[in-house]
């Protein structure tokens, strides 16, 4: 039989591309939306989940197992951008960040859980970012909340064990998706401390999205930890001085790791 995947956030960016490249390879793929209304033209079927709302994970993950009687892999695709000086961001689109970006991912998890260890097997990947390996500035919010799932998986994978269930993550760099579009930004403030640093970062962030890698490079390396028998805890996707800059962090004094970020970002 055909795997089932579930996919959060699968209406655009690398969860489509993963989505349309999985159905492609047989797989029976499910993804999600908020408003799973304006995809009715998908390649594969887009159920509606907000992940900060566990009673819309509940009602799809009840509709999958209701129609498949199985569910093979999770992919925690979804997730939201955020930039600004940490000072100046408030505290609400702080929460709802971490909403997003890490209690939700666990909310999904829990719902899946049941049924994988009933079948004895499953496989969760975490979609997490190389932003997470690193405070950067003014995405700060960002790497914090990428960088706590990484850590929770890390948790997962040993409590998951006895169960026969994999957890990884694949951290991706930049890619041209809509993230920018998608993401809350602290304003540029005229009487701000941080108007002319935070502007320059700004504009450097949004062109290394738009110059990103092809999202379909996420959807092949997903494809190929799927085929993997025992993944690894991490998985990095994306230009090579992205991935060698966390080798970098290991490597070098962490305040020399600090003058090199500062250097990159003009500040």
């Amino acid at each position: 039989m055909s795997k089932v995947v579930l996919i959060t956030g699968g209406s655009s960016g690398i969860g489509k591309s993963v989505g349309e490249f999985l159905t492609e390879k047989g797989f029976v793929v499910y993804g999600t939306s908020r408003n799973s209304e304006k995809y009715k033209d998908s390649k594969f079927p887009i159920l509606t989940l907000d992940v900060k709302k566990n009673d819309t994970i509940l009602k799809t993950v009840k509709t999958i197992l209701d129609k498949e009687g199985q569910l093979d892999i999770l992919i925690n695709n979804a997730g939201a951008g955020i930039t600004g000086p940490i000072e100046e961001i408030p505290e609400a689109e702080i929460k709802a960040n971490f909403d997003t970006n890490f209690f939700g991912p666990i909310n999904v998890i829990k719902a899946v859980l049941p049924q994988m260890r009933k079948q004895n097997s499953g496989l969760i990947i975490n979609v997490t970012s190389i932003a997470g390996y690193m405070g950067l500035p003014y995405r700060g919010i960002y790497s914090a909340s990428k960088g706590a799932l990484e850590l929770l998986t890390e948790a997962f994978r040993m409590e998951l064990k006895d169960f026969n269930i994999k957890m990884t993550n694949v951290a991706p760099g930049d890619f041209a998706t809509n993230i920018a579009s998608g993401r809350y930004h602290a304003p540029l403030l005229d009487n701000s401390p941080y108007k002319k640093p935070y502007g320059e970062t700004l504009s450097l962030i949004n062109s290394h999205v738009d110059n990103g890698s092809d999202p379909n490079v996420m959807a092949q390396a997903v494809f190929k930890i799927i085929q993997t028998k025992d993944p690894k805890v991490s998985y990095k996707v994306g230009e090579f001085l992205q991935k060698f800059s966390i080798v970098l962090k290991r490597m070098l004094p962490s305040k020399v790791y600090e003058k090199m970020l500062m250097k990159h970002y003009k500040l």
